[in-house]
């Protein structure tokens, strides 16, 4: 049988039927350990996390927030609220591996928008970033996306002003 080594490109002639499934398994650790080398074991973390969000609460807050941009840009005066919105749906999917910032060329229009957007659905979001927390702080697993919930709260009152960043560049706007 003919395998192929990932670090050299060499191809290596075993001649036995079994040996395949070896070489296959050994080229794929190799693959995995030359990719966990070159960007370090925090993207496979990430990656797992994002997936729990996405099963326990992450697919349902998403869903609030496509419903309230929906509502928001049928309203045509309230389409940058939508638009907010829907950008934070995509946090809200998957948060892991991002952060928010502040943004400094947000002036005062973002302030009053940030006011209009609690009243009209900052609110309901909110809330529905407290019922999913406590939900998930009731088991022992979903307790760190309980809190992961809560830090949320925040975005989901006031998005107008705020920029969505990977936490590898957490300054990147400022």
């Amino acid at each position: 049988m003919i395998g192929a080594d990932v670090g050299t490109g060499i191809e290596i002639n075993t001649g036995r039927a079994g040996a395949t499934a070896r070489t296959g398994r050994r080229v794929f650790y190799q693959a995995v350990t030359i990719f966990l080398r070159a960007h370090g074991r925090l993207p496979i973390m990430k990656f797992i996390l994002n997936i729990l969000w996405l099963v326990l609460s992450g697919f349902w807050l998403a869903i609030g927030y496509v419903i309230a941009g929906i509502v928001c840009c049928i309203l045509i005066i309230t389409i940058p609220f939508g638009i907010a919105s829907f950008r934070i749906a995509g946090y809200a999917l998957w948060p892991f591996g991002r952060t928010t910032v502040e943004r400094h060329d947000a002036g005062a229009g973002s302030a009053i928008g940030n006011v209009i957007w609690i009243i009209l659905a900052g609110w309901w979001l909110a809330l529905g970033h407290i019922v999913t927390g406590l939900a998930l702080c009731v088991t022992i697993i979903g307790i760190p996306f309980g809190i992961a919930n809560f830090k949320m709260i925040p975005i989901s009152l006031m998005p107008l002003g705020r920029e969505i960043v990977p936490t590898d560049h957490p300054f990147a706007t400022r």
